[in-house]
């Protein structure tokens, strides 16, 4: 259950994203924690939202990115912590006094209304007049492409198109946050990635601030400004997705959103520009700074993506080994190489362009630039999960 791991309560800062103009309010969390019976579900959650901003919690279950969403979204009571949206704090406050929006991944449209009442139902609620109505409603239907559904009821709408309609309900009376626990999880992936780009452009359209839940990393790295990645109730690394994904912070981040390779070895030398790490394996792999570094010849893990591994000639890289399985999958091949030396568990995964993939059995050198490389104290926990979920 928990997944998150900030040892400092430091908040980190928002970025400007430029859409200041927008409806989305910020938000501010600190502290947030939530315990059910002796586990500890989410643990001194604390972050800033800026306005306009799109945020994911990515982990897998029991990471506790959805009671996050749940207490931010007021259907689960903090046993400690504050949350401040737009500068009023909503902690206490019942869900329906907080203004925000949420969309679940169940549709939860009224089967006997139309697409049009579905959507106007938030206005009617609030005693909207019927003129300023219509055009919120018009307005918001139009954006997402439902203007010719109007009189149409669920069951005779495509998956999709539910969605549609229940993202144009939270999003018709302009709530300051919209949140959305794994809206697109039900749907096959085309349709996953259609949806991706429409929520995305209205996002930036009307300048949301969205929180989103996944557990899809591909998913989360395609919509976000930032990414949250959680694991035992904490957050490990709240970054851009290219920082996580380049500069992993902890070996957790590194295999949660990349699968990374983790090769063994020993520290051989330090610099302020890099780290070179005698592999057990017997090659030498030169990877960026080790922060908080033991002295030299201190057990760690280097850690680099299957992607970022190129071929050699034998003999040559940072390791040699035997290719033993060739993966099509479209415009790349997944390889695993064994590597001379190693232990009987030891492979390497590579992903490569389709039309330069080696063939079983043959005999190569594997290299990867040394910015590519992170690397790990051997002391910290790799982040392996069981739960193949986050493959994404």
């Amino acid at each position: 259950m928990p997944e998150l791991d900030v040892k400092a309560p430091t908040i980190p800062r928002p970025p400007d994203t430029g859409t200041g103009t927008g409806t989305g309010k910020p938000l501010s969390v600190t502290g947030l924690r939530k315990t059910y019976g002796g586990v500890t579900a989410v643990d001194e959650v604390s972050m800033e939202i800026a306005a306009g901003e799109f945020v994911t919690f990515l982990g897998s279950s029991g990471s506790g990115k959805t009671t996050t969403l749940m207490m931010i979204a007021g259907f689960c009571e903090p046993d400690s912590g504050s949350i401040v949206v737009g500068g009023r704090d909503v902690t206490r406050l019942a869900p329906q006094k907080r203004g925000l929006g949420f969309v679940f991944q169940q549709y939860l449209l009224f089967p006997h209304m139309t697409v049009w009442d579905n959507v106007a139902f938030p206005l009617q609620l609030r005693g909207t007049p019927k003129a300023e109505l219509r055009q919120r409603v018009g307005e918001t239907l139009e954006m997402a492409g439902l203007s010719g559904m109007t009189r149409r009821r669920p069951r005779e709408l495509s998956g999709g198109q539910q969605q549609r309609v229940a993202l144009c309900r939270a999003l018709v009376y302009r709530p300051p946050v919209i949140l959305m626990d794994e809206p697109l999880g039900a749907l096959d992936k085309k349709l996953r990635d259609q949806l991706q780009t429409e929520i995305k452009r209205i996002q930036r359209e009307l300048g949301l601030t969205v929180i989103y839940v996944t557990h899809d990393q591909e998913e989360a790295l395609v919509l976000s400004d930032r990414i949250a990645v959680m694991r035992d109730g904490r957050i490990d690394q709240f970054d851009t997705p290219r920082e996580l994904f380049e500069v992993p912070r902890t070996p957790f981040v590194a295999d949660f959103l990349g699968a990374a390779n983790f090769l063994a070895g020993s520290v051989e030398e330090r610099t302020p520009e890099h780290t070179r790490v005698r592999l057990d394996t017997g090659g030498l792999l030169t990877a960026r700074p080790l922060a908080n570094a033991d002295a030299d010849g201190g057990r760690v893990r280097a850690a680099v993506q299957p992607g970022r591994i190129g071929l050699c000639p034998a003999g040559t890289g940072f390791c040699t080994g035997t290719v033993e399985t060739v993966t099509y999958v479209g415009t790349l091949v997944r390889v695993t190489v064994r590597p001379v030396g190693g232990a009987d568990t030891d492979v390497v995964r590579l992903e490569l362009p389709a039309g330069r993939a080696p063939a079983p059995g043959e005999h190569v050198g594997l290299t990867a630039e040394f910015t590519d490389v992170g690397v790990f104290p051997d002391t910290e926990d790799a982040g392996v999960h069981p739960d193949a979920e986050h493959r994404g």
